[in-house]
Order: structure tokens, then C-alpha cells, then sequence
């Protein structure tokens, strides 16, 4: 027995950094979070001509963790914990930002140079309260380095971003549970992911469609499905030519959030302490 679907949502469309578009399931009005997650954004695509890419500048964050997935194009990481990588097509970096760091993210010379279209995720994931002032930590995972299970003769991938399925584990570390899977389909197709009851579910469809029998409904590009949470696995049926669909499962901290901006914590004095520690310098400095 599979999870019932229990709301298929359209997400915001915005415009972030140099007026990169952006795909957002939340925080949006009326949807603050879904614990343990706080921030899901799909940006771009967008085609750059040569010399127009110029990426996100240096800025402070505190108190989460954030993976980065890119689709296409490139962009430099750098942060004032000495974390430094270039992130390629197909790769991803997740970002612990424990007690406060300052970090860029952008476009290569290479890539600036030539042109061509940027295109990723961004997602947060909540640091556990007794975690929130851990050392910053930064993980660069290569495409050639995230696990893929194929399926069906190779016409289903599940790349492993983060946790496990199967047999395959990421090694990103992370200190919330949670899991991160990209279904690609090469043909129309089903396979049932499992998903403890105890965490929650979700599953954003990058490109292609999604079917849901026991809905009668249908689920499109740029949608974001929340699932119940009664049985231990989820039914994706892919009714498309081609398509990707990453799937979220993490465990509710059920705990008090704050945020300002870049900033989370647990209460309102946690914010105001993370905006002195950034101010006094306490968060690094980026070179």
C-alpha cells in the first residue's frame, strides 16, 4: 500500500540575484516550511549570452544546511570557512552553515566567457537546535560521485543525492535526516520509493509528467506533491517521453523556528545574536 497524494500545489514564480528566474515551493504565502525544510527553489533556466552570467555575491548565513544541485552551467563556491569548488553540471555541494559563514556563488570565468543556460536547485534543510551553532562545513559531490541505481534496463535512474535507496548511500553527511532522490525516466514508467511513515514526503517534478491513479490527478512541471503519511512508500508513474522528479523524505524536528533573511534559529534572540555575530565579524571574512 502506497501514500495518498494529499495536495498537488503550483509553485511562486519569482526573480532572484542578477534577475535569475525562479521556480519556489516555499516559503510562500500560506506555506512557511515543511519541517525539517525550509526553502525549495528551482531557478532558472536561463540563457545567458556571453558575458552576461555574473551569479550571487557574498552574503552571511547561520543556523541550516543547503544543497545546491545544478543542471546546467557552472558556478564557483566560496565561503570564509575555506570551503572552495566549482560546481559542474550534474554536481551538487551541500553547505553546513552552522554558526555563521559568508559564502558566494558565482558564474565562472569559463562559463561567463561563453555563455549558455544556468539551471539548478537550492534547497535548506533545518539544523536540529542542538546543532545550530556547529562548525561550518562545506561538501563539494562531483556527478561522477553521487550513486545511481538503474532500473527497468537502464530506463530509470535514481540518482542518490542524499541518504540511501537500495543498496546505494550518498556520502554527503548531514545532521538531519533526510533523503534526496533524482527519478530521471527515459520512457513512461512506475517504481515505488520507499519512505518511513515517520517522515514526511514530497516530490517536485523538474520536467515531465506524473500521474496518480488514486487521485485522478495529474502533476506537471514546476509542481510541487505533498504526500500523506500512512503507508512506507510513495508511487511515482511517469506518463511522459522523458522526465526527472526529485523526491524529499526528511524527519519533522518539531521544533520552534525563527528566520530573518539568511538568517535561521530557534527564537527571536537567535536571530538578533546571529545579526551581531555577522556584524562583529564572528562569521569570517570572504577573500
Amino acid at each position: 500500500m502506497s501514500r495518498r497524494v494529499s495536495e498537488i500545489k503550483d509553485c511562486l514564480k519569482t526573480f532572484e540575484g542578477d534577475g535569475i528566474p525562479v521556480t519556489r515551493a516555499f516559503p510562500i504565502p500560506g506555506l512557511r516550511e515543511v519541517d525539517p525544510f525550509l526553502l525549495f527553489d528551482h531557478f532558472g533556466p536561463i540563457n545567458y549570452t556571453p558575458g552576461g552570467a555574473t551569479g550571487v555575491p557574498a552574503h552571511p548565513h547561520c543556523g541550516f544546511e543547503a544543497i545546491t544541485y545544478m543542471l546546467s552551467g557552472e558556478v564557483e563556491h566560496k565561503d570564509s570557512w575555506g570551503g572552495k569548488a566549482t560546481i559542474r553540471a550534474g554536481d551538487m555541494q551541500w553547505m553546513t552553515t552552522g554558526s555563521g559563514l559568508i559564502h558566494s556563488e558565482l558564474a565562472t570565468e569559463g562559463f561567463k566567457k561563453k555563455g549558455g543556460v544556468m539551471q539548478g536547485l537550492q534547497i535548506w534543510i533545518n539544523l536540529p537546535q542542538k546543532n545550530k551553532k556547529a562548525k561550518p562545513r562545506y561538501q563539494h559531490i562531483p556527478k561522477d560521485q553521487i550513486p545511481v541505481i538503474k532500473l527497468e534496463n537502464d530506463r530509470i535512474l535514481i540518482k542518490v543525492l542524499v541518504g540511501t535507496f537500495m543498496d546505494a548511500k550518498s556520502t554527503v553527511q548531514t545532521y538531519s535526516p533526510v533523503s534526496i532522490l533524482d527519478a530521471q525516466f527515459s520512457t513512461p514508467g512506475g517504481i515505488t520509493i520507499d519512505v518511513s511513515k515517520e517522515q514526511i514526503a514530497m516530490a517536485y517534478v523538474i520536467d515531465g509528467e506524473l500521474q496518480f491513479a488514486k487521485n485522478n490527478e495529474t502533476a506537471s512541471k514546476g509542481q510541487m506533491i505533498y504526500f500523506d503519511q500512512e503507508s512506507d512508500g510513495i508511487d511515482l508513474a511517469s506518463v511522459s517521453s522523458s522526465g526527472s522528479y526529485l523526491i524529499l523524505s526528511g524527519k519533522t524536528l518539531n521544533e520552534p523556528i525563527a528566520r530573518h533573511g539568511p538568517f535561521v534559529a530557534n527564537t527571536e534572540e537567535g536571530i538578533r545574536q546571529a545579526m551581531l555575530d555577522y556584524q562583529n565579524g564572528k562569521m569570517g571574512r570572504l577573500e
